[in-house]
């Protein structure tokens, strides 16, 4: 498969960069690595008129010791960078298992971070070649009123498959937004909709900046799973980054956020409101992963079916649960 024509620009600085956004407006698509932007341009499903490549761009190829104890990550720093960066492993392992589940080796070499948190999101009915997708009626994504994946949906149900993403929440990250003249700030968990077109809330014009990461306090642990079909090549089936915080008095922070299993990362409030309220031990942990199987919402039928994500679900949460509470018993040692 070829690619589309498409005029290539490559400016030098963020500003330049802003401004060219700016002046070519929603026709255009930012590339940094390109590992996703590109294979989606071959199959016809994005097929933008300009192309801005932001790779090498010095303001957002950095890693930094913020003030407020902040961690600052440009959007174009390479995957490969950030699994291999101390800074990170040690601040952040979490994340650091996120991004080394990413894809292959060669893939993370030229991945970027900005890219992993705007992967477009994705469906069997819908990443697919242009002849296969003119075979079947349109549907949301293509200007029809179906949803191919859940029949009689009204919206499009494509899945969230960004590895990094779930950890970033659970770590409580704000990602760092700009376009011409414009900056925000935006918590993670806020940055996406349970939309499977329009999935995050960036605005014309926007592109992704930096992710600002938190450093934690002494007494939290935190722990990523993914669970897929080949290790190294396929998108998860599904995922969970956990992080927990305690005190003198037991636990006194929960986030538990699922990935690959709908439009936007499911954060599960239920399940950790118990997991503060009982405290970790074996009983609540069995709890919280049954009331997270319901707590899930709407699911698709991509690759798996809803009940099995479901199931998956209830499992990820034992499994990340039972993993931090051990991490907690070895510091007490």
């Amino acid at each position: 498969m070829r690619l589309p024509r498409f005029e290539f620009l490559k400016p030098v600085s963020l500003e330049e960069s802003l401004g060219l956004l700016e002046k070519y407006g929603g026709k255009t698509r930012v590339l940094a690595g390109g590992t996703d932007l590109l294979v989606n341009m071959k199959y016809g499903v994005l097929r933008p008129e300009t192309v801005i490549s932001i790779k090498g761009i010095p303001d957002l190829c950095s890693i930094l010791s913020g003030r407020d104890r902040q961690t600052i990550i440009g959007a174009s720093v390479s995957l490969s960078e950030l699994a291999g960066n101390s800074l990170i492993a040690g601040k952040f392992p979490a994340f650091q298992l996120a991004v080394r589940s990413v894809a292959s080796k060669h893939i993370r070499n030229m991945a970027s971070i900005g890219g992993n948190i705007c992967l477009d999101t994705r469906c069997w009915y819908y990443n697919q070649s242009k002849l296969w997708r003119d075979a079947r009626e349109l549907c949301h994504r293509t200007g029809g009123k179906v949803c191919h994946a859940i029949k009689g949906s009204t919206r499009c149900h494509a899945i969230n498959s960004s590895d990094t993403v779930p950890a970033l929440i659970a770590l409580d990250a704000k990602i760092e937004v700009m376009k011409k003249g414009q900056k925000r700030l935006i918590p993670a968990k806020e940055f996406y909709r349970d939309d499977g077109i329009r999935h995050t809330v960036l605005e014309p014009g926007e592109m992704v900046t930096s992710i600002q990461l938190p450093e934690g306090n002494g007494n939290s642990q935190s722990t990523f799973i993914k669970v897929s079909m080949r290790k190294g090549i396929d998108f998860a089936t599904g995922s969970i980054a956990a992080a927990l915080s305690v005190n003198g008095k037991g636990v006194s922070g929960v986030r538990l956020v699922v990935g690959s299993i709908a439009s936007a990362p499911a954060l599960l409030d239920k399940a950790s409101q118990l997991i503060i309220e009982s405290g970790l031990t074996e009983k609540s942990i069995e709890k919280a992963a049954e009331i997270a199987r319901s707590e899930v919402g709407t699911l698709t039928n991509l690759f798996t079916t809803a009940g099995y994500k479901r199931h998956l679900t209830q499992v990820l949460v034992k499994r990340a649960l039972s993993e931090i509470k051990e991490k907690i018993g070895r510091t007490k040692k």
